[in-house]
């Protein structure tokens, strides 16, 4: 019986170092988690008996190997598509060449975010394993399956329709043709970049000049009154001609900001921007742009992509343009030391661990993802190297008393 005892000692200890010098080995993988051997007591017990009874165990047997999901370190990268998750959650994962109604259900999960773009614009793992989420269309509709990111196809172009301008007007300004020795007259002007149609490019003239004031005397309000124009010649002549006349109060708030019709041509014919010139001001200071902005936008090609918190992917064009392309989904469960290591980094859902709950990176129980970077092993080298050495000397207490029991056993048989 007590070479039995050794022996399953010695198959305990074996197994223990088995399990840290994986541990050991995966110190360096990506997301990977450690183990630990965990051991039980075995007992011969005999119908019938009450109590102890006296009896000694015959040995060990390891009744578990525990996976421990603490969270890794994150280690900055800079490969955007280095992803970590810092919290709770898997990545689901779409197995390399899934087929029939499975093709496009993830059914493997990992911690370890190392993932690039294959020929087909696929967000894939160095196994070939598609990360699986939410993909945008154009249209703003969302369907589920391995996310995508056309980098072939690019941002089309769009009509400025919209122009805002927020600027100061100098308000010690004289009115136009009623100069001073000491103040000339004085025409203010700026320009912003639109765009038809086909995205071609066209830069809008705004200039403004200050006419007679209205109202007054006080108690009565005065107005200070600034025509707009589109075309020089006309802003510096006495015409009349112009697409906007600006009001301040005596405070030197605008009191109508639009938005007015600004025309805009290019080869392909007039075209007109509505224009808001909200916040602007006549203050007695110089002239000054504060913002000039425009919703058009010339062809773009695909640049990049950046990746929020959350998850979203969104895709970025040379044009400055940025549209949301697909979602990463997180995967959680019940009982994560359920789940089955299957290799690769990977594991799969059992009926221990429950079934794998989706959601948004973020929300509910689910960390947060970050772009530029991997979760590190939670492997403790240094402990590990004190669990080797304490399993080796478990093993060589084993092996000692199976020499023991040999030596004694040898000294009985040699009795005459």
């Amino acid at each position: 019986m007590s070479f039995q005892t050794g022996l399953s000692g010695l198959n305990a200890a074996s197994k223990n170092l088995d399990v840290i010098g994986n541990n050991i080995a995966n110190a360096g993988t990506a997301g990977a988690k450690k183990s630990r051997a965990e051991f039980a007591e075995v007992i011969a017990s005999t119908i019938g008996a009450g109590g102890s009874g006296g009896q000694a165990g015959i040995g060990v047997e390891v009744s578990a190997v525990s996976q421990e999901f603490s969270q890794g370190n994150i280690s900055v990268t800079g490969n955007t598509l280095d992803l970590a998750i810092n919290g709770d959650g898997f990545f689901p994962l779409i197995p390399y060449n899934a087929t029939g109604q499975d093709k496009d259900k993830p059914s493997l999960y990992s911690r370890s975010g190392i993932f690039k773009l294959d020929q087909d614009g696929y967000v894939v793992n160095n196994n070939g394993e598609k990360l699986y989420g939410i993909n945008y269309d154009l249209s703003g509709g969302q369907t589920l399956g391995p996310l995508r990111i056309d980098t072939s196809t690019s941002n089309a172009p769009a009509q400025t329709t919209t122009i805002g301008m927020q600027f100061n007007l100098d308000a010690r300004a004289v009115v136009w043709n009623t100069p001073t020795p000491t103040t000339p007259l004085t025409t203010y002007g700026t320009s912003i970049t639109a765009y038809d149609t086909q995205g071609i490019a066209q830069d809008v003239k705004v200039y403004m000049r200050r006419v007679a004031d209205t109202g007054g005397p006080l108690p009565a309000p005065l107005v200070n009154n600034w025509e707009v124009f589109t075309d020089p010649t006309s802003a510096a002549t006495a015409t009349t001609s112009n697409v906007a006349t600006l009001q301040f109060d005596s405070n030197g708030k605008l009191l109508n900001p639009g938005p007015f019709t600004l025309p805009f041509t290019t080869k392909n014919g007039t075209f007109n921007a509505q224009a808001s010139f909200t916040n602007s001001t006549q203050f007695a200071s110089s002239f000054g742009v504060t913002t000039l902005s425009q919703n058009g936008n010339p062809d773009g090609s695909f640049t990049g992509i950046k990746i929020s918190e959350s998850g979203v992917i969104t895709a970025r064009y040379s044009n400055g343009k940025s549209m949301d392309a697909c979602q990463i989904q997180l995967a959680s469960f019940r009982n994560n030391q359920g789940l089955q290591p299957v290799g690769g980094g990977n594991w799969v859902a059992t009926n221990s661990s429950g079934v794998a709950t989706p959601g948004t990176p973020g929300t509910l129980s689910l960390g947060s993802v970050r772009s530029g970077a991997l979760e590190d092993s939670n492997v403790d080298l240094t402990a590990e190297l004190v669990n080797m050495m304490t399993a080796q000397r478990a093993y060589q207490a084993n092996v000692q008393t199976i020499k023991t029991q040999d030596q004694a056993l040898s000294a009985l048989t040699s009795l005459r």
